[in-house]
């Protein structure tokens, strides 16, 4: 049994033309440095940051599939790599501090300035090369972990740091990388990354943080010369189809009005001043999405989504305190594209969506866009009838509106 296959279902079938025999071995290592600075995606954050200087190392245990392997997913991605990777990013140069440029009153200024902490991460990584020649490849890179921040808001010492509530998150990163194999088992990478940690809205404050830099690094590829030299595609026949998915979702989150009250809108007295303290609330929501697979590895359609959450009636509560009277409704309703990913059982959903129904109070009428996108990953079961379970994230421009697990049944046409 091949592994890269193994890993993600039964090969499709055994490769037996003009194969030698795998001595030379498919794991490789790699090392890269990350200097980089915060991205800010408000005003709000932006006026926060003195500084947002940040860099991170890592390293990580690559494993190359092959044209042997006879993987149909493996042929249509070009022969991708999966990375298990160690992270460390350092971002004691990040400094936050409220100031009179925010156009916040002086008494809520700290007489200090705020840092983030240094964060672990561990991660999985999917690379596909975009091109990949003799002594030089082109690939973008998608991973996905979870994070150790060794300092998280407090009252105390990091009042002002927005971005980072909580000591575990989630960890997000995209590049994209060009490798030139000085000699084919060994290569020098340049490139550029985007990085993300967040807890997903569990907690509050939850901003987030985004570094963006170029990298730089070295890997060792034992595989290589094998690698470029197997002309041989594996392209097993697929049949085109229509499919249905019906997903139900359970999901949390705090509020991001608690988070604004309770920072800016009481007095220094008020015992919930400045609290690290936040409900979690329960979000519920059901998704139908008629799809249509037009490739082994992706399909495409669109969707019907319900939102519920149970928090409308704290939302209520705090305009009518405000003297607001928008109307409110646990429900919302939306309509969105739909585009998923597949290799082997796993597949990455995502979706951009335009809200036809939402009432959800005057700060959201206020400061949420009429859309909204979601990504998650999903594991298929094939010994049962491919219904799946997985985790998503909702989002509103790119900030997190709450974090869900998923179970669906996909009905083919």
């Amino acid at each position: 049994m091949l592994v890269s296959c193994f890993l993600f279902g039964q090969p499709v079938s055994t490769y037996s033309e003009n194969t030698r025999p795998d001595s030379i071995g498919r794991i490789g290592f790699s090392a890269y440095f990350n200097p980089g600075r915060m991205v800010a995606w408000d005003h709000h954050v932006e006026s926060l940051l003195d500084n947002n200087e940040t860099y991170g190392v890592g390293i990580e245990m690559n494993y190359q599939t092959m044209p042997k392997d006879s993987c149909g997913y493996a042929s249509d991605f070009r022969y991708p790599t999966l990375n298990i990777g160690l992270r460390y990013t350092f971002n004691n140069r990040v400094r936050m501090h409220r100031g009179l440029k925010s156009g916040m009153e002086e008494w809520q200024m700290a007489d200090y300035e705020s840092h983030l902490g240094n964060t672990i991460s561990l991660y999985f990584s999917f690379s596909r090369p975009i091109v990949r020649a003799k002594h030089w490849e082109v690939e973008y890179t998608l991973g996905f972990g979870l994070a150790y921040s060794d300092k998280a808001y407090n009252a105390y010492d990091d009042v002002d740091n927005e971005l980072i509530g909580t000591h575990i998150n989630a960890y997000f990163n995209f590049g994209v990388h060009t490798t030139w194999h000085i000699v084919p088992q060994w290569g020098i990478r340049a490139g550029a990354d985007f990085v993300h940690h967040s807890n997903g809205t569990l907690d509050r404050p939850n901003r987030g943080s985004n570094s963006l830099g170029p990298t730089v690094g070295l890997v060792y590829t034992p595989y290589y010369e094998e690698l470029v030299n197997s002309y041989f595609r594996y392209d097993p026949p697929f049949k085109h189809y229509w499919y249905m998915n019906v997903t139900l979702g359970v999901g949390a989150k705090t509020l991001l009005e608690d988070w604004n009250l309770t920072q800016y809108g009481l007095d220094e007295g008020d015992e919930d001043y400045r609290t690290e303290d936040f409900k979690l609330y329960a979000a519920y929501s059901a998704q139908v999405d008629v799809m249509y697979r037009y490739q082994r590895r992706w399909a495409s359609g669109i969707g019907i989504d319900l939102f519920y959450g149970t928090y409308y009636k704290h939302l209520r509560t705090l305009d009518s305190e405000a003297g607001y009277n928008n109307g409110h409704s646990p429900w919302s309703l939306g309509i969105a594209g739909k585009h998923e990913i597949f290799f082997r059982n796993w597949s990455v959903p995502m979706e951009f969506g335009f809200y036809v129904y939402r009432r959800m109070g005057h700060y959201a009428r206020k400061t949420e866009p009429p859309y909204y996108e979601r990504i998650g990953v999903r594991y298929n079961m094939p010994k049962a009838r491919n219904m799946y379970i997985g985790a998503s994230l909702s989002a509103h421009a790119a900030k997190a509106n709450f974090t869900e697990i998923n179970v669906g049944v996909p009905f083919r046409f």
